[in-house]
């Protein structure tokens, strides 16, 4: 059975947040009559791909569970400037103590998921996968890996747990390509083994030790399509580093199986958003 991992993590990561941020008490919304109820509305001021709103919910549960969030919007919806993405209604305080943690896990979630989208369009009506990596904000690893699939994207694997990546420190420790796949496979069979190389003669060992997917590091466009002529599907090959938007289309056209881009969650900018009650 696979732990869901997004779901385990969703309650003490909005936990964490609003610990950080209430502490002992949200002073400023104590001016508020305790019992003052409000009803308020969120927008976002630009186009974005929604994605985030597990954690929102999260926050308002844990903050007061009578709380009503009416959303008008789903994860991975493409919304425009000025649309109301959801309303709120409940305990002023409760509205007003909550009102940055949810924004916060919204607008960062969503903008992983908008530029996903921009990068899954560029490459539309071709066979490559684009992947995300380990580049993530700490503590939000499950929740930026979600927010790139709701962009169109996919996961590479998501821990140091999941999958084997043999990296040029591990073949060195482990004393070549052939002996680090075939530890591999004894340590844990069934789990995907895979084998950075830098040139043809890395790859060709990494075929041969039966690697089931190679990344090819820094490799130009040319090389990549040698590559992928050489393997002839033997395994799946991944395009890795110094991919850029411009170059994306271009590496996705050599024929390589997926492009993995840290890009996808370390250079997220925030979606620009707003409450306002009344």
């Amino acid at each position: 059975m696979t732990t869901d991992y997004r779901s385990l993590d969703i309650p003490r990561t909005v936990a964490f947040a609003l610990e950080e941020d209430v502490r002992t008490g949200d002073i400023t919304a104590s001016l508020i009559p305790a019992d003052n109820t409000a009803h308020a509305r969120v927008i976002t001021r630009e186009q974005a791909v929604i994605c985030g709103v597990e954690w929102v919910n999260e926050v308002f549960r844990q903050i007061d569970p009578t709380t009503v969030v009416t959303w008008h919007v789903k994860d991975g919806s493409l919304v425009e400037p000025n649309q109301v993405l959801f309303e709120l209604q409940g305990k002023a305080r409760s509205l007003l103590t909550g009102e940055r943690c949810a924004l916060n896990f919204l607008q960062t979630l969503s903008g992983t998921a908008t530029i996903c989208r921009r990068y899954a369009d560029i490459v539309a009506g071709t066979n490559v996968k684009l992947l995300d990596t380990r580049k993530t904000i700490p503590g939000l690893r499950t929740a930026q890996k979600y927010a790139v699939t709701c962009g169109g994207c996919y996961n590479h694997r998501i821990g140091l747990y999941d999958a084997f990546l043999i990296k040029e420190n591990h073949i060195a420790a482990c004393g070549g390509i052939a002996p680090a796949v075939s530890a591999a496979h004894s340590i844990a069979p069934g789990k995907p083994v895979e084998v950075e190389v830098e040139n043809f003669d890395e790859l060709e060992q990494a075929l041969a030790a039966g690697a089931d997917i190679i990344m090819l590091d820094d490799f130009d466009l040319e090389g990549m399509r040698k590559a992928v002529a050489f393997s002839a599907g033997r395994a799946k090959l991944e395009a890795s580093g110094g991919v850029r938007e411009s170059t994306l289309l271009a590496i996705a056209q050599t024929g390589v199986n997926y492009i993995s881009i840290g890009g996808l969650t370390k250079d997220c900018r925030a979606v620009d958003l707003s409450m306002r009650v009344g």
